[in-house]
This record gives structure tokens, C-alpha cells and sequence, in this order.
């Protein structure tokens, strides 16, 4: 095999269609655009993303669904369990950040009863719910 005798398969290439190009071509006068309207035009074959011709469009008619709350990235908890693996005695919101229990753009983090602990911890500037409140002070520990 040499590279000069190389050649693509049979019907593998085609010759472009030339439009326009009178009667005999098969594609003159209009060059398969058909008659008049918006597709006919040259330059104005463009519609916007979700345009149904006038017609209202679907994401138009169907009903909004759902809310994000900006708040909730903001807002984060923490399982009571999760405050053993911190060493410190003093727990606040820039120890668990330290930690890496809660994430950076936490501003409010409540700690949830779930799991136990053994230790006396000392929380300060996080919101705690009544179940673990009582886990931490039975605990020897205090919220404040």
C-alpha cells in the first residue's frame, strides 16, 4: 500500500449541492427555501430558544415550581455525636469551622440530638435544640 494510492470508499465523499443555480439543478429560483416566511429570508432564520411561533411558550404555561431559600446555605447543624471528635472544651462557631464540621458561609449552626456525648463541652454563640441541651448539661457541659 502506498500513500498516493489511498482513497476514501465509494460514496463516502459527496460533491456539495450547488442551490441557486437554475431551473435544471433542481434546486433554483428559491434554492429549497420554499415561498416567502421568516425561513425564506436570508439572515433571518434565527428564533429564540423556546419560541412556538406566538403561541404561549411551554415554560411559560406550565406553573412555577419549588423556592431555594438564600438562608439555608447559611444555616447548618451539627449532630451532637460530632462534638466528641473536637478536642476542645469550648465550642464555637469558629472552632467547628476549624474543625470542619460546618462549612465557611455558615452564619446560624444548631446542634441536633442525635448520637451522644460523654464529655463536658462549654457551647457558646451556637443555638442548641431542647433534646441536646439537656444531653450536654446531663453531661456536665453548659450552652450559653
Amino acid at each position: 500500500m502506498r500513500l498516493n494510492t489511498i482513497h476514501p470508499a465509494k460514496g463516502a465523499h459527496r460533491e456539495r449541492v450547488r442551490v441557486g443555480r437554475g431551473i435544471g439543478s433542481g434546486l433554483g429560483k428559491t434554492a429549497g427555501r420554499g415561498h416567502k416566511g421568516q425561513l425564506a429570508r436570508a439572515g433571518k432564520g434565527k428564533i429564540k430558544p423556546g419560541f412556538e411561533g406566538g403561541q404561549m411558550p411551554l415554560q411559560r404555561r406550565l406553573p412555577k415550581v419549588g423556592f431555594s431559600s438564600r438562608k439555608a446555605a447559611q444555616s447548618q447543624q451539627v449532630m451532637l455525636y460530632q462534638l466528641e471528635v473536637i478536642k476542645s472544651t469550648d465550642i464555637d462557631l469558629p472552632t467547628l469551622l476549624a474543625a470542619g464540621l460546618v462549612d465557611t458561609r455558615a452564619r446560624r449552626v444548631k446542634i441536633v440530638k442525635k448520637g451522644e456525648i460523654t464529655r463536658a463541652v462549654k457551647v457558646s454563640g451556637i443555638l442548641a435544640t431542647a433534646g441536646a441541651k439537656a444531653a450536654i448539661e446531663a453531661a456536665g457541659g453548659s450552652v450559653e
